[in-house]
């Protein structure tokens, strides 16, 4: 079996078994911007990691092994793509053209004599190991950085065999000026598909499913929320990053929301809503620093909180014109829809 070299795939397969519409991947190139990361050919962006390799591709097509972006020159040779034409000063690979030297001489720096820093303690971090009990999934790919190995049985990705080996990235990715790396390793480089192919620098046991204790120990946390509303809808957000997992449940005057973060922490909570919505058209979106959730009212009525309360101080209304029901009006409009309205009739 060999690899697929697209990106956004890297599954082993078999040319005899190739088909039309087996491989999905990314047809573009990554964009990292002002935090957030995706790829050229789609819309969607992150801020995590993580959840940029996860993004699943958006072009359909056979698996290939050809190498990515071949030189298109056939005076080139072929061992140029693969190995840095020449190394910076601070370290980075680039991969390219070697750069003219220049003639301007530059004066050397001023030497500063370091100052001394005190000693610290390095600190100990327990890395997750897998549960054995725990059943595989076929398929299931290794959760550690930079490993990218697929499960395929107890005697070959957990016995003594060389596939058992995980070799992976315990730091995190840095992005810097342009050049791109590991925090646990030195070696930099300029180009991304480099980059994934920079070597595990530790070695050790695959992660396949984890310790199965994800839910032990975990810690109930609080998100600041806000509101807004239109005649027809209300937009809840809920601000919380580094999200795993994400379900809201609509009711006829509720919504329960259930979000998992990272390190173990989740905000879970029920929310009483001030009148009825339409479960079946209300939806929620979990964007990279929030969770957008948009209720569809059962009526034109407005809003006097986003729960239920006794205590209307303010109210908004939507299409009154003149004095009546607008801010700073002493005269409050009624919807006709209202329930409001046909109380205020009965006086």
């Amino acid at each position: 079996m060999v690899k697929c070299t697209h990106k956004g795939c890297g599954k082993d397969f078999k040319e005899d078994e190739n088909q039309d519409n087996a491989c999905q991947y990314h047809s573009g190139a990554p964009v990292f911007r002002e935090g957030l990361k995706g790829w050229s050919c789609c819309k969607k962006r992150v801020s995590d990691f993580d959840e940029f390799l996860a993004i699943p591709g958006c072009t359909f097509g056979r698996h290939s092994d050809e190498p990515v972006n071949q030189p298109t020159s056939t005076s080139v040779a072929p061992q140029q793509t693969q190995e840095a034409t020449h190394v910076t000063k601070e370290g980075v690979e680039v991969y390219g053209k070697k750069p003219e030297a220049s003639t301007v001489s530059t004066p050397a720096p001023a030497t500063v004599e370091p100052k001394k820093e005190e000693e610290k303690k390095p600190e100990v971090v327990v890395e997750e190991e897998d549960d054995e009990s725990i059943p595989v999934p076929e398929g299931t790919t290794c959760k550690r950085r930079g490993c990218g190995c697929v499960w395929k049985d107890t005697a070959t990705s957990r016995g003594n065999g060389a596939e058992a080996v995980c070799r992976y990235h315990p730091g995190a990715p840095i992005f810097h000026e342009g050049s791109k790396g590991w925090s646990c390793c030195t070696r930099k480089v300029l180009d991304f598909d480099e980059f994934l192919k920079i070597e595990g620098c530790k070695e050790g046991k695959h992660l396949f499913v984890g310790s199965g204790d994800n839910n032990k120990n975990e810690e109930l946390v609080d998100c600041r929320t806000d509101w807004y509303q239109t005649q027809t809808t209300v937009i809840f957000s809920i601000f919380a990053k580094n999200k795993e997992d994400t379900k809201v449940e609509f009711a006829e005057q509720s919504i329960n929301v259930d979000i998992k973060m990272k390190g173990n922490k989740r905000f879970k909570k029920t929310f009483p809503l001030f009148t009825t919505i339409d479960p079946a058209t209300s939806k929620f979106e979990a964007l990279s620093t929030k969770v957008e959730i948009s209720l569809k009212k059962t009526s034109g009525v407005s809003w006097a909180s986003f729960g239920p309360t006794d205590n209307v101080t303010t109210w908004t209304t939507f299409g009154v014109t003149g004095g009546g029901g607008t801010v700073g009006a002493t005269q409050m409009y009624y919807n006709a829809d209202s329930p409001l309205h046909h109380i205020n009739n009965k006086k």
